[in-house]
C-alpha cells in the first residue's frame, strides 16, 4: 500500500507536481531497478547469450596450450664484458627486433628446422612475441592444440631468430671488411710505388717530398687494417636462450567455470541494459511514482494481487476488502471530499470491471463509517450492476427516497436496496439504455440525483464508462467533482493520464487519487450476487430472499442473476429515521 495520504495536497496547488526531495532519490532509483525486474525475457534472454558465449569460449579455448621461451638480445661487441656494453642505446633497438622475430625470413627458418616446407600455412598464426619494459629480453610464445607442438614450435622460433640475426651480423661484418680490402689494394700499389721513388732519388727537396707522401699513405693503411681487425675481432653473438619452452601442464586461457561466471556476469549486464532501453521507450505508467507525477495526485490504495486467472465477486472479503477500507477512510478525511461528499469512480481506458468492484465495496465501506450512501450507476450503454448484486429482503431503510425519472428514460425512478452483508446495505440507482446518453446524465433529475449528497452524512458514489472511451464522466465531472482514477498501471499509458487530468480540470472537477489494480488479478466475476466473507450474508437469509420477494407484491422481470425486484410506492414508505440501521 502507498504511503501517499489522500488528504496530503502537493505543495502550489493540486494541479503543481511536488519537487522531488533530495532523500527521495534512492526510492526513485530502487523503483527503476524494480522496473527493470519486470522485464524478466530480456534479463532472461541476455543471461543466456552470456552463458552461451562464456561456455563457447570455454570449450574452444580449452584445447589450447602456450608455450614460451625468452631470449636476451645483445648487441655485436669487442669487449663483451664492458659496462653498458648491452644497453638499449648501444645498438640494439628492441622494438626492431621484436617485428624482425615475428617475419617471414624467421619463420622460414623454424620451418626448415622443423622438416617443414617453407611457407608453411598457420605456422607463424600461433606465434606472439613480447618485450617486458625495461628490458633486452623477447618472449616467445606459441599457442597450439598439443602442448608438446607448441614447445617445440616455440624454441624452433627462437633458434631461428638467434641464427637469423647472427648471420646478418655476420654478413654486415663481411660487407664491411670486403669495403675496407677495395679501399686498401690502391693505397698499397701507391705505398710500392712511393718506396720505389725513394730508393732511386738522393736527399734533397724532392726526396722530402715523396717521403711525405709516403708517410701519409702509409697512415690510412695502418687505419684500414685497423678497422679491418677490429671487424674481425667483434663478438658476433647474437643473444642467449634465458628460458627453453616446455610443454605446458594446463591449457591456457581461464577454464570453462571462469568464463560461464563472466558470461553470467556480462549476460546479466547485456540484459539490464535491453530492459533500460525497453523502459525508457515504454509508455505505460510502470509505477506508483508515475501515476502520481501524471495525475497530480496521490495513489490512495493498490489493490492486492490475486492468482492468475481468479475471479472475485464485486463485494469482497479479506485483505482486499480492508484495502477498500483504507481508501474509503483516505477519502473520508480529504477535505475536498468531505465538503461535497460526491465521488465518480472511472477508468482510463478499456472495461470498467475494476472501477465497478471499487465503487461497489468504497459504497459498502462509506456505510460501514455510519454514511447514508447512494450507487449510481452512470453507464447507460452497457450496464449490469443490478444483475451482479444481491437485493435486501425488499424493504428500504426509511432515510430511502425514489429518484424522479427522468425524460430520457434515465433515472428510472428505481431505487434498489443493496445488501452489503454485516456492512449494512446501500441504494443503487441502476443504469439503462437511452438513446440520448449526454441529455440523460445532464438532466435536471440526474443534477437532483446527485445533489443527494447534500444532505447530512449522504455519500454520492457515481460509477461512469472509461474517460477515454466515451465523454459521459467528462459530462458529470462538474456536478460530481471528486474524481477517483482505477488503472492498471503496467497496462495505461502515461499521456492517457494526463488527458484524464486535463479533461477533469477544464471540466470543473478534481482528481483526488488513484486506485491501482494488477492486470489478471482482482477481476470481479460477472453475474454473481452478493460477497463473501464479512460481507457476505447467512445461507438461511439467501434462501428465504426468494420467498419474501415474491409476497411483497407485483414483481419485474427478472434479469439474468437478478432476484425479484419491485418497485416501490412512496408513500408506502415509512417516515425517515436516522436509526435505520
Amino acid at each position: 500500500m502507498t504511503s501517499h495520504h489522500a488528504s496530503d495536497p502537493a505543495p502550489g496547488g493540486p494541479d503543481r507536481p511536488r519537487a522531488p526531495q533530495a532523500h527521495e532519490e534512492p526510492d526513485l532509483l530502487r523503483d527503476q531497478f524494480r522496473q527493470l525486474l519486470r522485464y524478466r525475457l530480456i534479463l532472461a534472454v541476455g543471461l543466456a547469450v552470456g552463458l552461451l558465449g562464456g561456455a563457447l569460449l570455454g570449450v574452444l579455448g580449452g584445447d589450447s596450450y602456450v608455450a614460451t621461451s625468452e631470449v636476451t638480445v645483445r648487441a655485436a661487441s669487442v669487449d663483451p664484458f664492458a659496462p653498458g656494453g648491452t644497453s638499449p642505446d648501444k645498438g640494439v633497438s628492441i622494438g626492431s627486433e621484436r617485428q624482425t622475430a615475428v617475419s617471414n625470413a624467421v619463420a622460414w627458418r623454424a620451418a626448415k628446422d622443423l622438416g617443414l616446407p617453407p611457407g608453411t600455412k598457420g605456422l607463424q598464426g600461433g606465434l606472439q612475441v613480447t618485450n617486458p619494459p625495461n628490458t633486452l629480453v623477447l618472449r616467445f610464445a606459441y599457442t597450439d592444440s598439443s602442448p608438446g607442438r607448441a614447445a617445440e614450435r616455440a624454441n624452433a622460433f627462437t633458434r631461428a631468430y638467434l641464427d637469423n640475426r647472427e648471420q646478418q651480423t655476420k654478413s654486415l661484418i663481411d660487407n664491411m671488411v670486403k669495403g675496407y680490402q677495395k679501399q686498401l689494394k690502391p693505397l698499397e700499389k701507391q705505398r710500392d710505388e712511393l718506396a720505389k721513388q725513394v730508393a732511386g732519388l738522393s736527399d734533397g727537396r724532392a726526396l722530402d717530398t715523396v717521403l711525405s707522401t709516403q708517410s701519409g699513405v702509409l697512415g690510412k693503411i695502418s687505419e684500414l687494417n685497423s678497422n679491418v681487425t677490429k671487424l674481425k675481432a667483434l663478438d658476433t653473438t647474437p643473444g642467449f636462450v634465458v628460458r627453453t619452452a616446455t610443454p605446458p601442464s594446463e591449457p591456457s586461457g581461464p577454464g570453462l567455470p571462469m568464463m560461464l561466471g563472466l558470461g553470467a556476469a556480462v549476460g546479466i549486464g547485456l540484459g539490464l541494459l535491453g530492459a533500460w532501453v525497453r523502459l525508457v521507450f515504454d509508455p505505460t505508467a510502470r509505477s506508483e511514482s508515475d501515476v502520481v507525477r501524471a495525475l497530480r495526485a496521490p495513489v490512495l490504495g493498490t489493490l492486492p494481487r490475486g492468482r492468475r486467472g481468479q475471479t472475485t465477486a464485486l463485494l469482497a472479503d479479506g485483505r482486499l476488502a480492508e484495502e477498500y477500507r483504507s481508501v474509503a477512510f483516505r477519502l473520508a478525511y480529504d477535505q475536498r471530499f468531505a465538503g461535497r461528499r460526491r465521488l465518480l469512480v472511472v477508468a482510463p481506458r478499456g472495461t470498467i470491471d475494476t472501477a465497478a468492484a471499487v465503487s461497489v465495496n468504497l459504497a459498502a465501506s462509506f456505510v460501514e463509517m455510519g454514511r447514508e450512501v447512494l450507487l449510481v450507476e452512470a453507464d447507460l450503454r452497457t450496464p449490469s450492476l443490478s444483475a451482479r448484486l444481491r437485493a435486501t429482503d425488499g424493504i428500504r431503510p426509511g432515510w430511502a427516497r425514489t429518484p424522479a425519472r427522468g425524460d430520457n428514460g434515465w433515472p428510472t425512478g428505481e431505487q434498489i436496496p443493496i445488501d452489503a452483508g454485516e456492512s449494512g446495505a446501500f441504494d443503487l440507482i441502476p443504469g439503462g439504455r437511452v438513446r440520448n446518453v449526454a441529455r440523460a446524465l445532464t438532466s435536471t433529475p440526474a443534477t437532483q440525483l446527485i445533489a443527494t449528497a447534500d444532505d447530512e452524512d449522504s455519500v454520492v458514489v457515481v460509477l461512469a464508462p472509461a474517460v477515454l472511451s466515451y465523454a459521459d464522466a467528462i459530462a458529470l465531472a462538474d456536478r460530481v467533482d471528486g474524481v477517483l482514477v482505477v488503472c492498471d498501471p503496467r497496462e495505461v499509458r502515461r499521456d492517457d493520464l494526463d488527458r484524464v487530468r486535463e479533461l477533469v480540470a477544464g471540466a470543473g472537477g478534481t482528481v483526488l487519487g488513484a486506485v491501482l489494480h494488477s492486470e489478471g488479478g482482482n477481476r470481479p466475476r460477472g453475474g454473481s450476487k452478493g460477497g463473501t466473507g464479512t460481507r457476505r450474508r447467512t445461507e438461511a437469509d439467501a434462501a428465504a430472499q426468494p420467498a419474501t420477494d415474491a409476497a411483497e407484491g407485483p414483481e419485474r422481470p427478472e434479469g439474468p442473476g437478478t432476484l425479484a425486484l419491485r418497485q416501490v410506492d412512496p408513500d408506502q414508505l415509512p417516515a425517515r429515521t436516522s436509526s435505520h440501521r
